[in-house]
């Protein structure tokens, strides 16, 4: 709790000026993982828009507020109460019971409380101990083992199942060779080699069977890490633009069902929009990135034929392409679940706190142990926002270690259909109050898949 400790007296400071921010006073005080002039009631508002049931209960709330703020003496009182060094009283939208509500809700376990803006991520970086930061050979080239051996047994699950069984080969495949993005992963983020030489060239390698171009997409990638969840400078994914949104009927659709139905495949646009231009680049990275864009043409014009020649276009279908949809799966699930939900905000340039982005703004979700083996702990995705040089085999050790020193304020879940319902159906056009603002809200009648996906996908966690 050492991390914790040493932002004692910063927390009491919060705690004052979060009960001015209650009474009335400070109005345009930043508070905990929000933004300027965006103050408590603005989670109240993603629960009435997004939770019906509770919105007479909002209204109460917020009839209750205007009311306290005629009453100034009895106010006084509170803020001299909360004044005290113990936990402050918490307004309705940042009490344990309200973010119980929300985690019900919206499919998580736990929705973490608001980071105090003192916290930075240094501090966060220093609580955690230096064995998780140590690269190991072993379990590294360990790793690779593990992907070629679980995708060689996929391959041959796909050559002896019977067609009804290989929907089945295909998940297992398509999740093996997930494992070798991780694996390229870890290379680009100096996580797997003492050896930068050894990392560009597994990495390469590693990437080469995707189809997908190593040093262009390690270039946005830092940037990704750089500028989580950062409106316009993020590079993984953002919401909607309301005027986009609205400029054209056709990309309307395309849109609504880009992120809607398709949204566990989006990352294939993803992969062609932001990696094969050049122009994208900085003059002193295209060379990289031309080499990379060599080896990924080598693989298409050179492997694709040859298992055109052995297995035909039916193999393929089967043996690549089917796998490759798997790998695409699992690439857009959890970039949209690691920093996707209604309470997680997207924030502009000038509002962005690293801390708060990396550590309440990722999400921790849990898989089934063999995903979990398969694709190298990706989804132990906390820590790794708080240092990407934690190699994937430590990431289990670190996360245990911010459990112990900021667990309060940890976003945690397991998968589960509600969660995906929520992201799929919520999550998409950017509102500064509401961070998102879904579809059908605004243009009903372009929104049917939404609609339809409301209706069919299961609601249970």
């Amino acid at each position: 709790m050492e991390a914790n400790s040493r932002l004692l007296a910063g927390r009491k400071s919060s705690n004052i000026s979060a009960a001015f921010h209650t009474s009335g006073g400070f109005s345009k005080r930043v508070t905990p993982f929000m933004g300027p002039r965006q103050n408590s009631a603005r989670t109240q508002k993603i629960a009435s828009h997004y939770s019906p049931g509770m919105k007479r209960e909002v209204m109460f709330q917020k009839k209750i507020k205007r009311q306290n703020y005629v009453l100034p003496v009895k106010r006084a009182a509170i803020i001299r109460a909360v004044a005290i060094p113990v936990a402050p009283l918490p307004s309705s939208a940042d009490s344990a019971e309200h973010r119980k509500r929300l985690s019900e809700s919206y499919g998580f376990e736990k929705i973490g409380e608001p980071l105090p803006e003192n916290v930075r991520l240094k501090d966060i970086i220093e609580s955690l101990p230096k064995e998780v930061f140590e690269i190991n050979d072993v379990k590294a080239w360990k790793s690779i083992l593990v992907s070629v051996a679980s995708y060689a047994l996929g391959l041959i699950m796909i050559a002896k199942a019977p067609w009804y069984l290989l929907p089945l080969a295909w998940a297992w495949t398509g999740t093996a060779i997930t494992g070798f993005f991780v694996i390229g992963h870890d290379c680009a983020h100096k996580s797997f080699s003492r050896n930068k030489l050894v990392e560009d060239i597994v990495g390469t390698l590693a990437f080469m069977p995707l189809i997908y171009p190593y040093e262009p997409w390690r270039f946005k990638h830092d940037q990704h890490h750089a500028k989580t969840n950062m409106l316009k400078e993020d590079t993984a994914w953002h919401p909607v633009w309301k005027e986009e949104f609205d400029s054209d009927p056709l990309l309307r659709k395309a849109i609504v069902y880009g992120y809607g139905p398709l949204r566990p495949w989006m990352s294939i646009a993803h992969w062609l929009m932001w990696h094969f231009d050049v122009k994208k680049f900085r003059p002193n990275e295209v060379k990289r990135v031309k080499i990379s864009l060599a080896c990924v043409f080598a693989f298409m014009f050179i492997g694709w034929p040859l298992i055109i020649y052995k297995a035909g276009v039916i193999g393929w279908v089967k043996f690549w392409l089917m796998p490759w949809l798997g790998y695409h799966f699992w690439m857009s699930t959890f970039t949209m679940v690691h920093h996707t939900a209604p309470h997680i905000p997207f924030k502009s340039s000038e509002e962005w706190n690293a801390a708060q982005a990396q550590l309440n703004g990722t999400v921790h979700c849990a898989y089934p142990k063999w995903i979990e083996i398969l694709c190298h702990h990706i989804n132990v995705h906390i820590p790794h926002h708080i240092s990407p040089r934690i190699p994937s085999y430590n990431l289990h050790a670190a996360h245990k270690s911010l459990q112990e020193n900021w667990g309060k304020y940890l976003n945690e879940a397991s998968w589960n259909w509600q969660l995906m319902k929520t992201i799929m159906t919520i999550c998409h056009v950017y509102s500064k109050e509401e961070n998102y603002v879904a579809f059908d809200r605004l243009n009903p009648d372009d929104s049917y898949p939404i609609t339809f996906l409301r209706k069919v996908m299961p609601d249970f966690a």
